[in-house]
């Protein structure tokens, strides 16, 4: 671990982020260049202080997940992710198998969705980060491990999942997921993490054995058209999923709008003034 490095490199880069980079208001009074420490730990879902120590040359080596987190916050490019995890004693990601970083592109969009229910997700629809309103409208997604962090593995698992769904679009909703996943299969081959999520699901769930036997394809692409979302205090949200695909790193931005006017519009926007 290269600590001298790792420090003035996480320095050098907050400096060169204005916080309307990151969807932060600017604020006055401001004699920090660039983000101040307290932001970019803040971006990054840990302390202040745990930050701080990073840029001291002091601490613990920090984690994968760590590192992750804090490239994101910072919207490194691949390049400069994979020498943060260099300067921090380890490996490089593997950009295939690794899809847990979020393009900076794709991060400057959807900080500009702050007032609004957005998402980004991998390939195999594990969410890799969320605005506040999207969180408020279908819960934090971003906190699983292992297998469970793929949506369609919830889906088949656990029964918590289902809840936000009305039931009467249970069949379809879990036929869309088991037809994305046999896209990425497709797609990355049979040693991929979708195979292996595959096959995971079809050794534990006779559900998803029926569902993936109809080798349907097609029927995961649900960008446009309508979702229904059951909110635990609102009751049914009908609306709008557009999605925005990032090609370079097979992540999707996931949008969730309502006609203006509409019933699931007024209720779109009392979540985002409750989430701010």
């Amino acid at each position: 671990m290269d600590r001298a490095g790792l420090a003035d490199f996480l320095r050098k880069r907050r400096q060169l982020l204005q916080p309307e980079d990151v969807g932060l208001p600017h604020g006055f009074r401001r004699r920090t260049a660039g983000l101040r420490r307290e932001e970019v730990a803040a971006l990054s879902d840990m302390s202040t202080d745990y930050y701080a120590r990073l840029e001291r040359q002091a601490g613990p080596q920090p984690s994968e997940a760590m590192l992750a987190a804090i490239a994101r916050a910072l919207r490194l490019s691949l390049d400069e992710r994979d020498h943060l995890f260099l300067l921090a004693g380890h490996g490089a990601p593997h950009r295939v198998d690794r899809t847990d970083h979020v393009n900076p592109g794709m991060m400057r969009v959807l900080d500009r969705l702050h007032d609004t229910p957005a998402q980004v997700v991998s390939r195999i629809g594990e969410t890799l980060v969320q605005t506040a309103p999207a969180v408020a409208l279908v819960g934090d997604e971003t906190h699983y491990t292992g297998f469970a962090r793929a949506v369609v593995y919830r889906w088949y698992t656990d029964p918590g999942t289902r809840e936000r769904f009305p039931a009467e679009d249970h069949q379809k909703t879990g036929r869309a997921f088991t037809a994305g996943l046999r896209a990425a299969v497709t797609r990355d081959g049979p040693m991929s993490t979708a195979a292996e999520l595959a096959q995971e699901l079809l050794r534990t769930s006779p559900e998803f054995v029926a569902d993936w036997e109809l080798h349907e394809v097609g029927v995961g692409q649900i960008a446009g058209q309508r979702l229904r979302i059951r909110h635990p205090e609102l009751g049914l949200l009908d609306l709008d999923l557009q999605v925005l695909l990032d090609p370079d790193q097979s992540q999707s931005l996931l949008i969730f709008t309502a006609p203006p006017g509409s019933d699931s519009h007024d209720k779109l926007l009392r979540l985002a003034t409750a989430s701010a």
